[in-house]
């Protein structure tokens, strides 16, 4: 399958990813993975991605269009991939029509996750992640608690609250993706192939995903 996943953050974009990757084999794809990738490897458009990095700039559309260009013609993208959170602004849309249209490639489904604003916040308010950069495991003190309150289940790291995940991060983060990103639902319904669901559990997104698709 080849699948866009929008939605604001904390609709569960990734857990979602995660879910149809098992399905079929596709490859989940975000563009923070690609950017980390890149950097690692040290290759031209690593290069570049790193000195806007450090400059604490954004990294331009041209640097991650060339990334995402090359990511997806790399042979595990064959079976098919899903999209996490990208594109984010309309030009990035524009150009990432141009980009498949020029390596051949056709989405099967748009999918938008709607999820209410006051269940996104409390999913992000009450989100731990293990301290450790080696590790990254994420919790949740309500629904996936620790099994020793503040340490890592996997590697004994004290577990935080990241800073982009207190209430006032998170409804700036909801603010700029009501401004920037939101408008690509009305991009992508006139370009047909566009589904919205309103579904707050992960499981039921997928459901309704291999539902329409025929899966």
């Amino acid at each position: 399958m080849k699948v866009m996943l929008l939605g604001a953050p904390g609709a569960g974009k990734g857990t979602v990813a995660k879910l149809l990757t098992a399905l079929d084999g596709s490859v989940q794809i975000s563009t923070g993975d690609i950017l980390r990738a890149e950097v690692r490897a040290g290759s031209e458009l690593g290069k570049d991605a790193k000195r806007y990095m450090d400059a604490g700039d954004l990294v331009p559309d041209s640097v991650i269009m060339g990334m995402m260009e090359k990511r997806l013609q790399e042979p595990d993208c064959q079976k098919g991939f899903l999209l996490d959170g990208f594109p984010r602004t309309i030009p990035q849309a524009e150009e990432l029509k141009k980009l498949m249209a020029r390596i051949n490639i056709d989405l099967d489904m748009v999918v938008n996750i709607d999820v209410p604003r006051d269940v996104i916040l409390d999913r992000l308010c009450t989100r731990r992640t293990c301290s450790n950069p080696d590790c990254q495991a994420i919790y949740n003190v309500k629904s996936n608690p620790t099994k020793v309150e503040g340490i890592c289940d996997k590697c004994g790291s004290p577990v935080i609250q990241r800073d982009d995940e207190t209430e006032e991060a998170i409804s700036h983060r909801l603010e700029t993706y009501n401004e920037k990103t939101a408008p690509l639902i009305g991009f992508y319904e006139k370009e047909g192939k566009f589904q919205n669901i309103p579904c707050t559990s992960s499981d039921d997104v997928v459901n309704a995903i291999k539902e329409k698709l025929g899966l």
